[in-house]
């Protein structure tokens, strides 16, 4: 675990009070992104890996403790979606049911995934372990390069009119991806190493993310 006494470690009702209000705002700021961009930088805003990130910070604020940050980060996200399906509700009439929908709880299931791995990987990125600082900072950066391929993929699908904007997203989104493994590098022997460890965790990533439709 990230190396951190017990005491300086946050308090519960801290935490859980964090990752409501971090998901709540998300979920609405998600909407409201999607509908006043302009393209690319609408697609960006509902990216997967753009909702990650939140996960991530989460787990790098949290930091210490065996299951907090990955507490942490489901809550976030799992929130986020149904801060997003009621901000739908208030903003643009969407039916409120879509909050229990079979869809919402799917996204919610994803949410659990991906909060506890993001969580997990944020307060890696903050531990003082050279390999678990590494890992955890390549995560996030390989998220955003999978992402960024999955959009490449879609190229070959989408109608020619919107192919521009889909590829200007893949190139914003591989760029995010490489600022954070800057930004949220703590060295740059870890930011070396972690791009380096970025590539095959992205392969990876590419895979999961094709294997669960996001690639089609």
């Amino acid at each position: 675990m990230p190396d951190i006494s017990a005491a300086a470690r946050r308090p519960f009702p801290l935490i859980l009070s964090v990752a409501i209000v971090g998901g709540l705002a998300l979920g609405a700021v998600d909407l409201v992104a999607q509908r006043e961009l302009p393209y690319p930088w609408a697609n960006l805003a509902n990216s997967s890996a753009v909702w990650a990130v939140g996960a991530f910070a989460i787990g790098a604020w949290v930091r210490a403790g065996r299951w907090q940050p990955a507490f942490a980060g489901a809550v976030l996200l799992v929130v986020a979606v149904e801060s997003y399906y009621l901000a739908a509700t208030l903003i643009q009439n969407d039916d409120l049911a879509n909050l229990w929908a079979p869809t919402s709880l799917i996204w919610m299931a994803f949410g659990v995934l991906a909060g506890v791995v993001f969580g997990t990987f944020g307060a890696w990125s903050r531990s003082v372990s050279l390999w678990r600082s590494v890992v955890g900072t390549a995560a996030l950066g390989a998220v955003f390069f999978a992402e960024a391929g999955v959009l490449l993929r879609r190229q070959t699908s989408i109608e020619p009119e919107y192919r521009a904007d889909g590829l200007a997203t893949a190139v914003i989104t591989a760029a995010f991806g490489l600022a954070l493994i800057v930004v949220f590098g703590r060295t740059w022997r870890t930011r070396l190493l972690a791009l380096a460890a970025a590539v095959p965790l992205a392969a990876l990533g590419f895979a999961g993310l094709t294997a669960a439709g996001f690639g089609s």
